[in-house]
């Protein structure tokens, strides 16, 4: 179960600052709760997190505050923990959005194995990836989360609606079709309290192929459902295998002293 980014508590940074909490805070204690009687997996999309929470990897956040997505197991433990990395620092039709005065940015990508392919062992079943929102236009994470094993990619997000209508399913598809895996947009919809943007929603789940299997077309509050059939990405996989016809030999960054070297000279 995937919820949205800010689901608890969204608004201006006063507001993100006020209801901030740590990882034993009442929101993910309250997650931690429901995956336990449910015996289900949930993914608190995210919240903002105090730093102390983080305190014991000694980063210094200048007094901001984290945005942060958890992973709640069929038990009510805490499976994994992403930070968002890319800040949605932009301006849209004349209005400048300043994550970063608000939120520190995360240093670490996230994948996590869940479940097993059967009672004896083997391989795991699937394995999610984190991300959150803005993320979602940086595709190197993405390809590093697939080659890292991820077999799910989850997107909780509160996508504008200025850019929503030409992106979000336009994204979340690529994503999903060059990594062959699926992927788990799950969006906040229309007006947040004043401090954020009005939101596009239309939450959809993408198969590895890239096809939309479920979709929130009602830009309204909703629930959509969807079967992972792993099989078929695995056929997928096989039949057009992407990931393993890469040449990382040849990839170079345009920072690379290396970079194009051999073909301005030639």
């Amino acid at each position: 179960m995937v919820l949205p980014e800010y689901f608890s508590v969204a608004g201006s940074p006063e507001h993100l600052r006020t209801y901030a909490e740590t990882l034993s805070g009442p929101t993910v204690t309250w997650a931690s709760e429901l995956a336990s009687r449910w015996n289900v997996r949930i993914l608190a999309g995210s919240i903002p997190e105090l730093p102390v929470a983080a305190g014991s990897s000694g980063r210094h956040t200048g007094g901001r505050l984290f945005n942060t997505s958890c992973l709640l197991g069929p038990t009510g433990s805490l499976e994994a923990v992403y930070r968002k990395v890319h800040l949605f620092d932009v301006e849209l039709e004349g209005v400048p959005f300043r994550e970063s005065a608000t939120i520190a940015p995360g240093d670490q990508l996230c994948v996590t194995p869940l479940g097993r392919s059967s009672p004896e062992g083997g391989p795991a079943t699937a394995v999610l990836g984190l991300s959150i929102c803005y993320d979602l236009r940086f595709p190197e994470i993405f390809r590093i989360m697939a080659l890292g094993g991820a077999t799910v990619i989850a997107v909780p997000a509160a996508f504008t609606a200025a850019t929503g209508p030409s992106h979000w399913e336009l994204l979340l598809r690529a994503r999903a079709a060059e990594n062959q895996v699926f992927v788990i947009g799950a969006a906040q919809v229309g007006d947040l309290p004043p401090g954020m943007p009005t939101c596009h929603g239309h939450s959809m789940i993408v198969d590895p192929w890239g096809t939309v299997i479920a979709e929130l077309g009602d830009p309204g509050p909703g629930v959509i459902l969807a079967d992972l059939d792993f099989e078929r990405q695995r056929r997928i996989r096989s039949q057009l295998p992407v990931l393993a016809n890469r040449r990382p030999a040849a990839y170079r960054w345009p920072h690379d002293d290396t970079w194009g070297s051999t073909e301005r000279h030639g």
